[in-house]
């Protein structure tokens, strides 16, 4: 009798103990969300989050100057790398008169986690006023986007950190590579951790900003042709 009730109390400790861990990871989770958009809260109206995937990182809904927009970092843990990476895509949700898929991709190495860009068919190389590692693909090389009509809003490009740009007929998408995982810890215990990360509001206006830019010459290029 008294080894049954020992062991009741036992689980019941265990169960105690097991739902704790979970409430502070929870707990803990919850934290470093709050910390990570902390800054970007204030430029976006309505923001609603949405959770995602085992990484543990929400995705952002909301909206910019009236437009929706969706805010997401995503883990990429794919071998080719050398680190892990924390890339940040920004989103602004817009149908546009576009035919085709416009994919440029900085530095391409292979596959990615964030992207359909490996399954675009058509392939060009860097066009006149684009980033010299910069790679096009599109889904209909007649109809894809001119080159002459983006160059002039590709400057972040030229740096380190811009990855994509992505304009379908349901909008336009920037990747930017927010973090690198801490060499040391994934060196050893192979943990993707990115530290105390934190999205910068200024950033995310900028590109927010940039998107809508390209926005508009899209569509008065689309009224020239009409």
């Amino acid at each position: 009798m008294w080894s049954m009730v020992f062991g009741l109390v036992a689980l019941a400790a265990l169960g105690w103990r097991l739902g704790f861990v979970f409430r502070r990871k929870q707990r803990q989770k919850a934290a470093a969300t709050e910390f990570l958009f902390a800054d970007v809260l204030a430029a976006i109206e309505k923001p609603v989050f949405e959770q995602r995937g085992a990484d543990g990182f929400p995705r952002m809904s909301g909206t910019y100057q009236g437009f929706p927009i969706q805010i997401y970092p995503l883990v990429d843990t794919l071998a080719t790398r050398r680190l892990p990476a924390l890339w940040l895509m920004v989103t602004l949700q817009d149908k546009l008169p576009v035919k085709a898929h416009f994919d440029l991709m900085m530095r391409p190495a292979g596959p990615t986690t964030f992207s359909n860009f490996d399954h675009l068919p058509h392939t060009s190389d860097s066009q006149e006023g684009f980033p010299e590692q910069a790679v096009i693909r599109t889904d209909d090389a007649e109809e894809v986007l001119p080159a002459s009509l983006l160059a002039p809003h590709l400057e972040p490009f030229f740096g380190p950190r811009a990855k994509e740009l992505l304009i379908t007929e349901n909008g336009l998408r920037i990747v930017w590579l927010l973090a690198e995982a801490e060499r040391a810890r994934y060196g050893v215990l192979r943990q993707a951790e990115f530290g105390e990360v934190q999205i910068e509001g200024l950033l995310v206006r900028d590109l927010l900003d940039r998107l809508i830019a390209i926005r508009k010459d899209i569509l008065d290029w689309s009224t020239e042709r009409t």
